[in-house]
């Protein structure tokens, strides 16, 4: 991509002002997505991103700026300007790199950029009338195939010159049902860090479009759930999208450094109770978020973040590491692509299995919510505070389920769900998304087995 070489002469000159540190980081990326919808092909699309940025820092000042123009007059110019915009004086040093191997968590058995669009399109197919023939109420289906081939070469000033590859193929399907009632839709989105042998191995086209109907489906019929204080229990997978959002994001050196995070300063405090215990593994085998080094060059591994209640670690990046008098990294920065600056931010981060049967959570309620698939939301940042939509909730009666109901959500602060959590599960398993964030929007597991939260506010209708 870029000869180590040119790498080189490219850091001395970002380094020539004064700074303490410089890094290169260039990707070539092609991706492909094939959608869906009206019984036939709709779309075919190809792209490639491909580009440079190179950063300078010194102490806690960092300066950082990007090209898609990858030739030698094109990256000492954009070194020259990071250079100046720094400011600090003038320095000759001579850089020399040496080429880095990193481990390999993700084995790529068939690249998804190596087969043809014809293949792609028969699990598209699949997918998409498993969908819509799951039952004569569903009334649209779209559907979409996507991978990235993701090559980056890191190189800083510190030596190290690193090449790694990342290929992720994700199948996304939604279907809208409708009856006398209305219409209601779901959503089912499975991706992993794998080529096309993902389909042979761990997602069935099939089960993805008749999940996604089956959604749909169960939410025709429901009645608007009540609202007030409630004990809820959250299934599995995407179900960890709460703690992502309400405490996983105040656990990133990007707010923890600054001050305003509601965890800042809180490292061997309790914070949950004591039945969780929580971790950011990016190593996990063809995990969705998973990387081999992060975007710095940093080699990866797996990160308990808190321990049984207790808070254990932030995940850190380089800069945040200066903000926090010299932390050590975690592996944990990344970014979209070449045109953002790096930070800290989570890769597979779930709450680990616990010591209570799943069985027992249920029927340990009297009364309350099980939320069985949840939706999107929004978290305050600062505070803590989240509003989560459930997606498919169901009532608890005297330890048993019972009807469906809709428009349901889960309001709180962070720091007060986690110390309501009484009950954890054994049955933990991971649902994929993508998180947006000051350094754009990156690959994310999100995961959980069943909990129970002895008391939160739902919202509904009264």
């Amino acid at each position: 991509m870029i000869e180590k070489s040119l790498c080189e002469e490219v850091l001395g000159k970002a380094l020539s002002t004064g700074a303490d540190y410089a890094e290169i980081f260039a990707e070539r990326s092609p991706a492909t997505s094939l959608y869906m919808v009206d019984k036939r092909l709709e779309e075919i699309s190809d792209s490639v991103n491909s580009g440079a940025g190179i950063r300078v820092m010194s102490g806690t000042r960092s300066v950082y700026g990007s090209t898609t123009d990858l030739s030698r007059a094109g990256l000492l110019l954009l070194a020259e300007r990071v250079a100046e915009a720094l400011g600090q004086g003038k320095c000759a040093l001579s850089i020399h790199l040496t080429p880095m191997r990193v481990g390999c968590c993700s084995p790529i058995l068939r690249p998804s950029s190596e087969v043809s669009k014809k293949e792609k399109l028969e699990v598209l197919k699949r997918c998409y009338f498993a969908a819509l023939e799951a039952d004569g109420r569903i009334k649209q289906v779209k559907a979409r195939i996507l991978d990235v081939d993701r090559n980056i070469l890191i190189a800083n000033s510190e030596g190290k010159y690193i090449v790694d590859r990342q290929v992720r193929t994700r199948l996304a399907c939604s279907s809208i049902a409708e009856d006398q009632n209305g219409m209601e839709s779901g959503f089912e989105g499975p991706g992993r860090r794998m080529g096309m042998e993902m389909f042979e191995k761990e997602v069935s086209p099939e089960k993805t479009g008749r999940e996604a109907s089956r959604v749909a489906l169960a939410r025709l019929g429901a009645s608007f759930c009540p609202a007030g204080q409630m004990t809820v229990a959250i299934e599995n997978g995407f179900g960890g999208v709460i703690f992502h959002e309400a405490c996983g994001h105040s656990l990133e050196a990007t707010a923890v450094a600054t001050g305003t995070s509601q965890m800042a300063g809180k490292l061997g405090q309790k914070i949950a109770g004591e039945k969780v215990t929580a971790i950011d593994d990016p190593t996990e085998k063809n995990a969705w978020g998973s990387i081999d080094v992060d975007d710095e060059g940093t080699p990866t591994h797996k990160i308990v973040l808190i321990e049984k209640g207790i808070l254990k670690s932030y995940m850190v990046d380089r800069l945040g590491s200066r903000r926090m008098n010299g932390m050590p990294l975690t592996g944990s920065a990344r970014r979209q692509d070449y045109s953002y600056e790096p930070t800290s931010r989570m890769t597979n981060t779930y709450i680990d299995n616990g010591p209570d049967r799943n069985e027992d959570i249920i029927s340990s309620m009297e009364s309350g919510l099980y939320c069985a698939k949840m939706g999107g939301g929004s978290v305050n940042p600062i505070s803590g505070a989240f509003n989560f939509s459930v997606e498919e909730g169901y009532l608890v009666k005297n330890g048993r389920l019972s009807e469906c109901v809709k428009g349901a959500s889960l309001i709180g602060t962070g720091s007060e769900v986690l110390l309501n959590i009484d009950m954890v599960g054994q049955n933990r398993f991971n649902g994929q998304g993508m998180c947006g964030s000051v350094s754009g929007s990156v690959p994310n597991e999100v995961g959980q087995p069943l909990i129970r939260i002895s008391s939160i506010t739902v919202g509904g209708r009264n």
